[in-house]
């Protein structure tokens, strides 16, 4: 089971097995070791699409929060 948690002005945490591609098809892998994954939200990572705790030190604030609960 995969699941994603949105952190508050932060990444998205993604737990379980997943496979990261681009808008080009280009494979990422994921950080050996690491039960999950934080994939950056901010646009500011320097190991993009992974977080490297940029958001932190820009000043990232999330446009808004998610609505609700279930997924239409």
């Amino acid at each position: 089971m995969v699941t994603i948690k949105v952190r508050e002005n932060g990444p998205y945490v993604v737990t379980g097995p997943v496979t990261i591609t681009d808008a080009d098809g280009a494979l990422y892998t994921p950080p050996e070791g690491k039960p999950n994954i934080a994939l950056c939200r901010c646009g500011g990572s320097s190991t993009k699409p992974f977080c490297d705790g940029t958001h932190n030190a820009n000043g990232f604030l999330a446009p808004e929060r998610a609505s609700g609960g279930e997924a239409p």
